[in-house]
């Protein structure tokens, strides 16, 4: 899509952001998740991100939330992009539109990425990833203005129950580990969980690292799926997402996240747990969990790869990447299912 530089320019102005001559706008990312712009004019850098064009999914794509955890979590340890303008209305873009402070840095996606650092550089960074999250799980969303960003009481049992109707929009055919892993999560839910703003999507490649210091998180990005939940499926989804067939899922074929080189699933909840001196008690349930949101998420990309005519390659490869996760959540769920 294109942008309307001159309808930008005049936005930012109406903010109060000084432009200095003609912006150029250059697309990051898109696809899947929000898409996203680098603008400059001759003396500063933003980047602008607006839903995608087609595809959409209120609840996964929602502006106006990743806008309001950004803002509110300025003042906080947690690492943010500088908040700069919301069009809330999206007259400028046609939908709405977040404004922020470009931040300098590096974003290791794939492992060609990871293989510019050193050993001791991923493991830097690894320690960095979980003390960065404990950090966010450590804010007081009330402090911060961020009271009714969600609803956390009855948090984990809506996930299930969410993503058991997504499962029913999306199946392309019947997997009996689905709905033994659905009817045992559903069956399993802890009594109690705690409340904190949980960003939705945490792993290596949702961060931007200091240029010079892989050991040093510069800002924590695409907070589309944040809310008030329970802080423990954060960490269990960083875990789950370590699995190799997950670059299925991504679209990648050899991700950062899931390379070798990273400490295992097991030995990050261990680090999170001493960090961030929470109990892990219920860690089979939320490992679980964490699982069958990832298989769900997997069966609806062959769902849409077959609705539009996809490459069978592409649909039976996540076909695989579902099944996979669904057993590596039954296996999670095998001390606790009855």
């Amino acid at each position: 899509m294109t942008v309307d530089t001159g309808a930008l320019a005049t936005f930012l102005r109406d903010n109060g952001v000084p432009v200095a001559g003609e912006l150029r706008v250059d697309r990051i990312s898109g696809g899947r998740s929000n898409l996203t712009f680098r603008v400059d004019d001759a003396e500063s850098s933003w980047i602008v991100r607006r839903p995608p064009t087609s595809g959409l999914t209120p609840s996964a794509h929602d502006m106006a939330r990743e806008w309001s955890v950004t803002s509110a979590l300025q003042s906080t340890d947690v690492p943010v992009a500088g908040a700069v303008a919301f069009d809330a209305d999206g007259r400028v873009l046609g939908a709405p539109m977040t404004v922020v402070e470009f931040v300098p840095g590096r974003v290791v996606r794939t492992a060609d990425d990871l293989n510019d650092l050193t050993d001791a550089e991923v493991a830097a960074n690894a320690t960095e990833l979980v003390r960065v999250l404990a950090a966010l799980h450590a804010v007081d969303h009330r402090v911060i203005g961020l009271s009714d960003f969600g609803r956390p009481d009855g948090f984990v049992a809506r996930q299930v129950a969410t993503w058991g109707r997504q499962w029913q929009r999306v199946k392309t055919r019947d997997l009996a580990d689905i709905d033994r892993l659905q009817a045992v999560l559903a069956e399993s839910v802890p009594a109690r969980s705690d409340a904190a703003i949980v960003h939705g999507d945490f792993r290596v490649d949702n961060v931007i690292l200091d240029r010079s210091d892989a050991g040093r998180v510069a800002a924590v990005v695409d907070w589309e799926m944040s809310t008030l939940g329970d802080p423990i499926t954060d960490v269990a989804l960083l875990c789950a997402y370590r699995r190799p067939i997950f670059d299925t899922v991504l679209g990648v074929p050899a991700a950062a996240w899931t390379s070798p080189r990273y400490p295992s699933a097991d030995a990050l909840a261990e680090e999170y747990a001493a960090v961030s001196g929470r109990d892990l008690g219920d860690w089979p349930f939320y490992l679980a969990l964490a699982n069958y949101k990832i298989a769900v998420i997997a069966e609806g990309i062959t769902h849409r790869s077959l609705a539009d005519g996809g490459s069978d390659e592409s649909a039976t490869a996540a076909a695989e990447a579902t099944a996979e996760f669904a057993a590596a959540g039954l296996q999670a769920l095998a001390g606790v299912s009855r």
